[in-house]
């Protein structure tokens, strides 16, 4: 395992971005380097490789963040694609599906964030909503207009929840960043938070014994501004150390 100068060393999962034939490669939004940084943390890309690398990767890590980006393949929860589901990666489902396997096997610390909330629940045996706007009569807006960093809608949390217990509120303002949510819940997670419209908004495990959560909002780019969100990543670094 990596030790830089006494920091926890957090991998972060890196997505995918083409400019051109000359310029493509791992891409990962700065507000999650930022969020751990600020926090403690020594943040660290993961790029999406053959899934025997994962256990390796997740050795080398104190923690691990599975971060947004594209819509995960159905073919992983036994579905065919909806007409609105965007672009897929399945090499990266497959690798992120192992780096979570192996992280947990390893009794690593876990945050899970958009695409990260619904690929923990996908590994472990859940379906999702393939888009919000078809398949939720009546769902409010989920994929916000404005700024990256501004609230847009309520969520409430569960009472008991450890995601109360560390923001010490029972309904907050978040961002809201995402056209997919978890649908049928894999049996060994609980739901922890729900927006208004009955979507999940946030998960934890019902038996691993260490940091594990999964957040279906973007906690990172408000932590800079909004102290209830930095609090997730204060108590991430803080069980990474």
């Amino acid at each position: 395992m990596i030790c830089l100068a006494n920091k926890p060393v957090i991998g972060i999962t890196g997505a995918y971005v083409f400019h051109n034939k000359f310029m493509e490669g791992t891409y990962v939004h700065h507000d999650y380097q930022k969020a751990i940084a600020a926090n403690g943390g020594i943040p660290i890309i993961l790029p999406f490789l053959e899934e025997n690398l994962a256990e390796e990767m997740a050795e080398q890590c104190d923690a691990i963040l599975f971060s947004g980006g594209e819509d995960i393949d159905p073919k992983f929860y036994g579905q065919d694609p909806h007409q609105k589901l965007a672009a897929t990666i399945p090499l990266r489902d497959k690798w992120e599906i192992a780096l979570l396997e192996k992280a947990m096997k390893k009794k690593k610390p876990i945050l899970a964030i958009c695409r990260g909330i619904q690929l923990l629940n996908v590994a472990l045996g859940g379906t999702l909503i393939q888009d919000i706007p078809s398949d939720v009569k009546g769902s409010i807006k989920h994929s916000q207009t404005v700024n990256r960093s501004w609230d847009s809608h309520w969520v409430i949390l569960e009472k008991g929840s450890r995601l109360e217990t560390i923001l010490q509120a029972k309904k907050i303002r978040v961002n809201s960043l995402h056209h997919q949510a978890v649908d049928h819940l894999a049996e060994s997670l609980r739901v922890t938070a729900t927006s208004s419209d009955g979507i999940i908004e946030a998960v934890e495990h019902t038996y691993y014994e260490h940091f594990l959560l999964g957040i279906q909002w973007h906690p990172e780019s408000m932590a800079a501004t909004d102290e209830t969100m930095n609090k997730i990543f204060a108590e991430f670094i803080k069980n990474a150390k």
